[in-house]
């Protein structure tokens, strides 16, 4: 034990006398000329590539970007199984939120009641919509038979009211198209040069030497034009949007078909089958140019040679209409059947100088 305390004594003394020594030799250089730095040996420099080519490995395996507490949702399964069968539209993937939240749901149960979501998605240019394996939730009244007068009244329990802020149709405004009694009144009189009564329609046709069999009704709300054309033996589909209101239950349950399809949608309908093709009110001057173009050529798509293109009340700026719409109208090529102008008087019309056109084109046979 004593040897052990006396080479541990010396190994003290020894590392002491090692740092004075140093300190005195560095002193001595600090205060002298710095000599020429030696250069670097080869195994040296050997061993510095390879620390450096470590530590470049080591960092390409840690991510690049600190990583944040927000964790981003998980992407149903439904989803992913139906991006490889059926086709989806790109622009549903601009939309994660939305879309995670619609294909949010329970495999083989009843669908959840979100119509407003899905018309979101829709208007949005996610369509066709991927949710497909689930169960759509009937109303507590179902209909045993196609209704004889499509202008009847339509009990409140043949709607499922749950999607919408009214639970009955008296609570709607009757000017949507809700009120059977004033919808019957509606493209069979004649008020201004504006209206076009289906008797004046299908007298022009004949003329022409046109049959009218098949139509397409574009934002044709609760399908009240399609319902005048049946009784002149005449099928129309509907298009429509519900927003807020039953509009394509109303139309099923007024014996009619409705599209439950977007205005920037191509149609659901094959080329050149159609005898006449209408856009309502909902066609106007808030729809961007371009896309107007596209729905205006794709009505002339599922047109047949000598069909008729139907503007009904299209409003616009009375400027707009002449520089804008109407050389946009122009670029098919149709003949002007009927082509009348007038003041929108309503309040939004006076102040903003808007005016309808109720324009009928008639499609060249050649084409």
């Amino acid at each position: 034990m004593g040897f052990t305390m006396g080479l541990n004594l010396l190994l003290l003394l020894a590392m002491v006398a090692t740092n004075i020594l140093s300190l005195y030799h560095l002193s001595s250089i600090l205060q002298s000329k710095p000599p020429t730095p030696l250069p670097v040996p080869d195994h040296l420099l050997h061993q510095l590539q390879t620390i450096r080519a470590t530590i470049n490995h080591l960092t390409r395996l840690q991510p690049t970007t600190t990583p944040t507490t927000t964790k981003r949702p998980s992407i149903p399964s439904d989803l992913l199984l139906y991006t490889h069968l059926s086709p989806i539209a790109s622009s549903c993937h601009q939309h994660p939120d939305l879309l995670h939240k619609y294909m949010t749901y329970t495999p083989f149960s009843l669908c959840p009641l979100d119509s407003s979501l899905a018309e979101a998605l829709i208007l949005r240019g996610c369509h066709p919509l991927p949710r497909r394996r689930c169960f759509t939730k009937t109303p507590p009244s179902i209909p045993t038979s196609l209704p004889t007068n499509p202008f009847g009244p339509i009990p409140d329990n043949a709607i499922i009211w749950n999607p919408y802020t009214c639970k009955t149709f008296y609570c709607l405004n009757p000017y949507l198209g809700f009120d059977p009694k004033s919808e019957k009144s509606k493209f069979v009189t004649y008020k201004s040069d504006l209206d076009l009564p289906i008797q004046q329609l299908l007298a022009i046709a004949n003329l022409s030497y046109s049959v009218v069999r098949l139509g397409l009704d574009i934002g044709g709300g609760t399908g009240t034009f399609a319902a005048q054309m049946k009784g002149f033996n005449v099928t129309v589909l509907t298009t429509t949007m519900n927003l807020g209101a039953p509009y394509n239950e109303v139309v099923g349950l007024r014996g009619l078909v409705p599209l439950h399809t977007p205005l920037q949608q191509r149609l659901p309908v094959f080329d050149g089958v159609v005898d006449i093709v209408r856009c309502g009110h909902g066609v106007n001057r808030w729809i961007p140019v371009t896309a107007l173009e596209f729905l205006f050529f794709d009505v002339d798509r599922v047109l047949r040679g000598g069909g008729y293109f139907w503007l009904d009340h299209f409003f616009s700026k009375g400027v707009d209409l002449e520089k804008v719409y109407g050389p946009l109208i122009g670029k098919l090529g149709y003949k002007k059947v009927k082509w009348a102008v007038g003041n929108k008087s309503d309040s939004s019309g006076v102040k903003n100088g808007e005016v309808y056109l109720s324009a009928l084109l008639q499609k060249p046979v050649s084409k």
